[in-house]
């Protein structure tokens, strides 16, 4: 009998950032490690991690990270945290990993402890053992995880669709999730972004004939953005244009290292005859496929837009084909890209968010999901608080107990012991991690108010000049201004700074001490300056002051 925590690091009221902890006695089990995309909320934010700080203090009990399939929701965050958690196992399976290696330097794939797994094959970890299945999702190679102890299955989803259609390395092994279920689940985790869609997923996932009425309707260029782990929507796009005669040219270093890895692995099928290369770009008939990542959306298309792009130039007679429904959270980043394509002149057209479905289970793909599980247990994680609750409900219709539907926020610590949930107010400290560039170090609140202040109020930057004997003004102040007012219509408002500021400076000074205090100076500018400011222009820029001596 065990003691077990679930918990999650991430995942939970939100969308992406998935790191989901189960703790067996003194081991530790980790499934994903994702990141979510900026919302612009967070000005300069390139994207948001968990914080990790718990693992790091346990990292000695960590067993693995399980990683349930290759989007940035469930990976992302691994190049970011792997450092910290030194010698902590990353598991997954071969596609899972090589779109894992694209994001990493090489030095870093060579520290990092990479680990292949293969669906279905059983590992081992003591009293406890981890049995990786395959599901259907809209990359191949993804899993849900099984983990084992000797109070019963903890199952965790990750990802998936029921679709009879997908088939291959993205067939769902349905009979070996039945056997898990018969054999005794405690505690089921199951995704919840579609919660409140009726029906199954499929087929609206499915977009073939979509994508073949943009061929067969536009004689022109057309520039598609897709993402560059859809490995079914790539597909989808190359079987199309096999059936035409046009060509598909892939641009970007990271989306055409994966197709190509794609290609060479089996995991992609397109005849050789179709891909182009950089001398089509301009051609009337060609489809230039381009990446949207979910880490900077739409920015190799924003960079096509504002004639920033090297190779391609916009034209009004393309068509801008955008292969991805709107995810969650970035609707209104959507439909900006769609305007900003307008005025550039050329058409564009997207699938619909209510007729096109991303490969998540919606409220069927859910029921049977419990009905394969039949878990006593059921939590449901991925997604906004308000998709959770529709999640739980849908259980409840199924006949789980309602004490048994588990609905928690992250850092909240679930407790089954002797696999009987028992009440735990225990919460886990947790966080939000921004990552700003290639510095995988938060970069705090402090610079996003900074930037927020700059972004909102601008800057004034005063500099001034002293005699290093007689600590009199030699020189300034002088002003210079960004962001807060114009200066051509504002010279007055700058005589009347610059006064005040030349009178703070020289009533700050102690003429009888040994040295200037510029602390004492610069926090009298910045308070006087601040008051006048914002009492002539109702703005608080921020600013900064530089003194010097001569």
């Amino acid at each position: 009998m065990s003691k077990i925590k679930v918990f999650a690091l991430g995942g939970l009221n939100e969308y992406g950032k998935n790191m989901y902890v189960v703790e067996v006695d003194k081991d530790i089990f980790v499934f994903d490690a994702g990141l979510k995309y900026n919302n612009n909320v967070n000005l300069g934010v390139d994207y948001i991690i968990p914080d990790t700080t718990y693992l790091e203090n346990n990292v000695d009990r960590i067993k693995g990270i399980f990683l349930s399939h290759g989007h940035l929701s469930s990976v992302g965050a691994v190049p970011d945290i792997f450092d910290k958690l030194k010698n902590v196992d990353i598991y997954g399976t071969k596609l899972t990993l090589d779109v894992l290696k694209t994001r990493m330097s090489d030095s870093d794939k060579k520290k990092i402890k990479l680990k292949e797994i293969k669906p279905h094959t059983k590992i081992e970890f003591g009293k406890n053992s981890v049995f990786p299945i395959r599901v259907t999702h809209s990359i191949p190679d993804a899993v849900c995880y099984v983990l084992n102890t000797p109070d019963g299955a903890i199952v965790y989803t990750g990802d998936f669709v029921f679709d009879s259609t997908m088939l291959g390395k993205y067939k769902t092994d349905i009979g070996k999730l039945a056997y898990v279920g018969k054999q005794g689940v405690l505690l089921l985790l199951s995704e919840s972004v579609y919660a409140w869609k009726e029906g199954y997923t499929s087929p609206k996932n499915r977009v073939s004939d979509f994508i073949r009425e943009v061929l067969t309707h536009n004689e022109n260029r057309i520039i598609t953005t897709v993402l560059p782990t859809d490995f079914y929507r790539i597909q989808e796009i190359f079987n199309e244009v096999s059936e035409t005669h046009r060509k598909i040219v892939i641009m970007g270093k990271e989306l055409g290292d994966l197709v190509k890895k794609g290609i060479d692995d089996g995991y992609l099928k397109v005849g050789k005859k179709v891909i182009g290369d950089l001398k089509n770009v301009d051609d009337k008939n060609v489809v230039i496929l381009i990446s949207s990542d979910n880490e900077r959306p739409f920015a190799n298309l924003e960079r096509i837009l504002k004639d920033r792009d090297k190779y391609i130039k916009i034209k009004d007679t393309d068509m801008v084909f955008i292969a991805e429904p709107a995810s969650v959270g970035m609707e209104k980043k959507y439909a900006l890209i769609m305007d900003e394509v307008a005025i550039a002149g050329a058409n564009a057209i997207s699938l619909s968010t209510k007729k096109h479905l991303l490969a998540h289970a919606s409220r069927e793909d859910l029921m049977l999901m419990i009905n394969l599980m039949n878990p006593k247990y059921y939590m449901p994680v991925k997604g906004e608080y308000r998709y959770q609750f529709m999640n739980a409900s849908l259980a409840e219709e199924l006949d789980i107990p309602k004490e048994n539907i588990i609905l928690k926020e992250n850092g909240d610590v679930v407790e089954l012991d002797n696999g009987e949930l028992v009440e735990n107010f225990e919460k886990i400290p947790i966080d939000s991690i921004l990552i700003d560039g290639k510095d995988s170090e938060d970069i705090g609140d402090l610079v996003l108010k900074d930037r927020e202040m700059l972004g909102e109020n601008g800057i004034v930057l005063l500099s001034c000049t002293l005699d290093k004997t007689t600590k009199k003004i030699l020189a300034g102040p002088e002003i210079l201004t960004r962001g807060f007012i114009y200066v051509k219509e504002s010279q007055d408002l700058l005589e009347r700074t610059k006064e005040i500021a030349k009178d703070v400076i020289a009533n700050s000074i102690d003429y009888n001490a040994e040295r200037v205090d510029y602390t004492l100076i610069k926090n009298e500018v910045r308070k006087v300056l601040g008051k006048f400011f914002y009492d002539e222009t109702e703005s608080k820029p921020m600013i900064i002051t530089v003194i010097q001596e001569v």
